[in-house]
C-alpha cells in the first residue's frame, strides 16, 4: 500500500522500515540536527514540519520540530520527495542554485550528511522500501 509523501501514514511506514533493518544498518557518522518547513503540501494546510536527527547514529526522521536545530531548510514538497524519496542528489543541486531550497544555520552539516549517509546494499534495501510505498 502506497501512502502520501509526509502524511502521517507514510511516516509511519517508513519508521517500520527503518526499525526493520535498524540492527543491520550501518551507522550515520555525523551528528545533524535539522529542522523542514515544506511548503506546497497537497494535504493539510500547504505547510509540514518536519525534522530529520543523526545524532544517534541512526537516521530519525519525524514529522515536528527540534528546539535547537544545526540548520533549517525551506522547500517545496516536490524538491524534498526528490530528495528524500529519489534521492535525486542532482535535483537538490540544481533546486538550491534556483533558490527552492533555503538553509538557515551551519550549511556546513548539510553538506557533510550528504557524504556522510550510508550507500550500503542495506541502505539501498531501505530507500527501495520507502520509495515503493510512496504514492
Amino acid at each position: 500500500m502506497t501512502h502520501a509523501f509526509l502524511s502521517d501514514e507514510w511516516m509511519a511506514a517508513a519508521k517500520a522500515v527503518r526499525e526493520k533493518y535498524a540492527a543491520q544498518a550501518t551507522k550515520v557518522t555525523i551528528s545533524v540536527k535539522m529542522n523542514q518547513i515544506i511548503t506546497d503540501v497537497p494535504f493539510g494546510d500547504g505547510t509540514l514540519n518536519v525534522f530529520l536527527d543523526t545524532s544517534s547514529g541512526d537516521v530519525v526522521m519525524d514529522l515536528g520540530a527540534m528546539e535547537t536545530p544545526d540548520l533549517t531548510v525551506t522547500t517545496d514538497y516536490d524538491t524534498a520527495r526528490k530528495v528524500f524519496v529519489d534521492q535525486d542528489q542532482a535535483a537538490g543541486m540544481q533546486a538550491f542554485m534556483a533558490g527552492k531550497i533555503k538553509v538557515q544555520g551551519d550549511m556546513m552539516k548539510m553538506m557533510a550528511l550528504q557524504t556522510a549517509m550510508p550507500q550500503d546494499d542495506v541502505a539501498k534495501q531501505i530507500s527501495a522500501e520507502i520509495k515503493d510505498l510512496t504514492a
